[in-house]
């Protein structure tokens, strides 16, 4: 698939914290050299700690970097803003409000639509996100599937030039979360936003993005591309594909390089 000009450049990033507790710095991300083209969907995965998080923050602007260069659309971040749009692993909606309540959260809170403006248009969102009919429901009626669905759809409704997924469907149960992998594909074959992806999940990785990116161990660096040339649309049978398990086989075997010690990276023919 086709995608346009670089959105997001990182040039050499480095993210490091001052450890209060030990007086002693942290390294979660050194040198990370990576682009996110325009509607292309991006996924990060590496080992636990890998500092994956770390750096999809400073995409979001919630960290700052310590060295090197993050831009999105030419302009260094520096701060949050409303080209970006984050969903967390956890929905985190406000108990007290609807369905339809939550969604117009954000732009209320950016003042960017008149209350008229917000309803109407939310409401168009809740329908792309399957949830018609549940505007005027409240958090605690809704499945973990369906509260993501409406933190996706208060991220959408915000407009932003980029899409930022932390794990949103880790907290699901297996079932759930392969029918939201297929729901996010269908979201975003109709919005083209671009994406970036976090998952510790390698199956959910190939079956959602154009590219996986493997990172090191911490610090945090790319170790590897993975250009997915898998055809979309993307239904579930895809994953018992050989074509697919091929990919599968190449980024789990360049995690394990990272996992494992050195008598286990010489069995693997990697030098130790």
């Amino acid at each position: 698939m086709p995608h346009g000009a670089a959105k997001l450049i990182a040039n050499g990033v480095l993210i490091e914290y001052w450890l209060e507790r030990s007086q002693s710095v942290f390294t979660a991300v050194k040198g990370v050299d990576l682009e996110v083209h325009d509607g292309e969907f991006v996924a990060i995965v590496g080992p636990s700690g890998c500092g994956k998080t770390t750096f999809l923050n400073a995409v979001d602007g919630l960290l700052p970097i310590g060295a090197g260069s993050l831009k999105l659309d030419g302009r260094e971040i520096t701060k949050p803003g409303p080209d970006r749009a984050m969903v967390f692993q956890q929905p985190g909606l406000l108990p007290w409000r609807t369905v339809l309540g939550n969604v117009i959260f954000g732009v209320e809170a950016q003042r960017r639509m008149s209350r008229d403006e917000a309803t109407l248009a939310a409401k168009q969102q809740i329908d792309l996100v399957g949830l018609s009919g549940f505007e005027d429901a409240y958090p605690g009626e809704l499945s973990g599937g369906m509260q993501q669905r409406v933190n996706l759809a208060r991220a959408l409704l915000t407009d932003p030039q980029m899409l930022l997924l932390d794990e949103p469907f880790a907290a699901l149960d297996a079932q759930t979360r392969e029918m939201m992998q297929l729901e996010l594909l269908k979201i975003w074959s109709k919005t083209k936003k671009t994406a970036l992806f976090i998952t510790h999940d390698i199956k959910e990785a190939i079956y959602l993005a154009d590219r996986v990116i493997v990172f090191t161990k911490r610090p945090g660096r790319v170790k590897r591309t993975v250009q997915i040339d898998l055809d979309r649309p993307r239904d579930l049978r895809l994953k018992r594909d050989p074509a697919f398990l091929r990919y599968e086989d190449t980024i789990w075997e360049s995690i394990q390089e990272e996992l494992a010690g050195p008598a286990e990276r010489l069995t693997l023919g990697v030098p130790a």
